[in-house]
């Protein structure tokens, strides 16, 4: 079925005149820091972006230099404040992106060492043991529970988490561990950098593990929790609630971003919460999806809670008292990329088949390719299965080709397969929030795609509302709670300032054959499943 154009939320939007507020919206991402100047209908001005180096090391550390960083952020941020098309004022910052990543600093807010960014697994429990002191921080299956109870995520096995970063430090670095005042989230270091002050909110700081989540309204970290992790309490940053401004732009914040002095800056949260704003999912009625690199969906429940069979947790939301449903799809968009990159316009002995617009490629290739992909099914799990069923020694693959497969059937079949993945996730998210979904908004790099959001359409069988400017909805959600966090407006009144594209209505003559499809695809987990655990012992 053809998409229906939605413009009543971009055309019923009021002119901007000289005096309409605006916030910068920072967005750090592990690959680069984007740059926002948004209005509080919702658009987007201008914008920045620019890329960020990670250093990876042989014994699994994954770091990143905070100077660096921050320099990215100065620079994606003068390219959105030099280049706004019409003049309003600056009245804050907002920032949101990466998490579970740790920066540890000194009184003076310089950085004792590089950022353990969240791919980093020298924490993992295999890797403490090793370390003198580490085996007692390992959790057991009890103390695990006692983490999932009052802070709703344990410890992580691979490491990966905030909290075995800052123990992998104070065992393996202890120089670095003595000399830090405080252990800093990268979007905690950024309101650092802009205000002098070193504070966190239960949602940047949920990787730490360390808050009590089961009552949001008065944050507090939970003192077992603390006593356990063996950390410093000294060493934790001041604790403030999810809507507290952390301070002002200090004067010379203000001259490197070219913002105004006096700016507020309001509390940051992670790229999943800010796009849980950009896609109004805080009412309950329906979803946010983001294909990125990874794959999230995420939607606002009245609960916390902890489903450790499918993978799934409520984190807290930017609502206060409020939590939000995570659910990590695993990679997403990184297979369309590893699809075009290493298969289809790989530079190796074969050839050199490189090209610049391979994704506009893509989509002239796989235009006229019936759904179903000539029944080719494409496993997504390149880097192990997420939700709702996790499972790092999983893989990925073609199944059912035929030597009438062509390379655009195995092109559909990836789209496809993205879909077809979290279709598997919103019938386990329908469980654990015990209502139906009845939409799901799509954003980030994927929704860009006019063929990809009606093809999530006809295998979820559901409408697709497409955002405009998705590559920037999560500066768009990130501002548009500043603006209510100033005052502006109510954040029920935020939906009405998420500009949708297109919403795309499910084919229902298609339903019968990706109830199949879908069915055939769950199979093939299960019953590989053992297969590839063998292979990637």
């Amino acid at each position: 079925m053809a998409a229906l154009e939605y413009g009543a939320r971009i055309e019923g939007v009021a002119p901007m005149n000289d005096t309409r507020p605006q916030i910068l919206a920072i967005d750090l991402g592990t690959s680069g820091a984007k740059a926002a100047v948004v209005d509080a209908d919702g658009r987007v001005l201008s914008t920045g972006q620019t890329k960020i180096e990670t250093l990876l090391l042989p014994d699994g550390g994954a770091e990143q230099d905070p100077e660096a960083v921050w320099q990215a952020v100065v620079t994606a941020s003068q390219q959105a404040t030099q280049n706004v098309p019409q003049e309003g004022t600056i009245i804050g910052v907002s920032c949101t992106g990466q998490y579970s990543s740790i920066i540890p600093v000194d009184a003076n807010g310089a950085a004792t060492m590089n950022m353990v960014v969240w791919m980093d697994k020298r924490g993992a429990p295999i890797a403490l043991r090793k370390l003198p002191g580490g085996s007692s921080m390992v959790a057991g299956l009890w103390e695990q529970l006692r983490f999932v109870r009052i802070h709703g995520i344990p410890p992580l096995d691979a490491g990966t988490d905030s909290l075995a970063h800052m123990r992998w430090i104070k065992l393996a670095r202890p120089e670095v561990y003595e000399r830090t005042t405080t252990f800093l989230e990268p979007l905690d270091y950024l309101a650092l950098r802009l205000t002098g002050r070193a504070a966190t909110n239960p949602c940047s700081a949920l990787m730490m593990l360390l808050v009590d989540n089961r009552n949001l309204r008065e944050p507090r970290y939970a003192p077992e929790l603390v006593r356990r992790s063996e950390i410093d309490p000294g060493k934790l940053p001041e604790l403030l609630p999810v809507d507290e401004d952390v301070g002002t732009v200090s004067a010379r914040a203000a001259s490197e971003l070219g913002i105004p002095e006096g700016a507020r800056v309001f509390a940051p949260v992670n790229d999943l919460q800010a796009g849980a704003v950009g896609a109004y999912a805080l009412s309950g009625s329906h979803a946010g999806i983001s294909v990125g690199t990874t794959s999230v969906m995420a939607t606002h429940v009245g609960f916390k809670r902890t489903d450790i069979r499918n993978s799934m947790v409520t984190i807290p939301s930017p609502v206060p008292g409020g939590y939000l449903l995570l659910g990590e799809n695993g990679i997403g968009g990184r297979t369309i990329e590893y699809f075009l990159e290493k298969l289809v316009f790989a530079t190796d002995d074969f050839a050199d088949h490189s090209i610049e617009a391979r994704f506009e490629a893509l989509e002239r290739a796989v235009a006229e390719v019936e759904p179903g992909s000539g029944g080719v099914i494409f496993l997504p799990w390149l880097a192990g299965s997420m939700a709702p069923a996790e499972d790092g020694r999983v893989r990925g693959g073609f199944l059912n080709m035929s030597l009438e497969t062509t390379r655009a059937h195995l092109g559909h079949a990836v789209l496809e397969g993205v879909a077809l993945n979290f279709r598997w996730l919103h019938r386990a998210a329908e469980r654990f929030v015990k209502h139906r979904i009845a939409h799901l908004v799509f954003y980030g790099g994927g929704a860009v795609s006019d063929l990809w959001s009606q093809i999530f359409a006809d295998v979820l069988q559901l409408p697709i509302h497409q955002v405009a400017d998705p590559r920037f909805a999560v500066c768009r959600g990130v501002a548009l709670l500043g603006f209510s966090h100033a005052g502006l407006f109510s954040l029920d009144e935020v939906e009405d300032r998420v500009p949708i594209k297109r919403i795309y209505e499910p084919n229902a003559d298609l339903a019968a054959r990706y109830d199949l499809i879908f069915s055939q695809f769950v199979l093939a987990f299960r019953r590989n499943r053992s297969i590839f655990r063998a292979l990637n012992a």
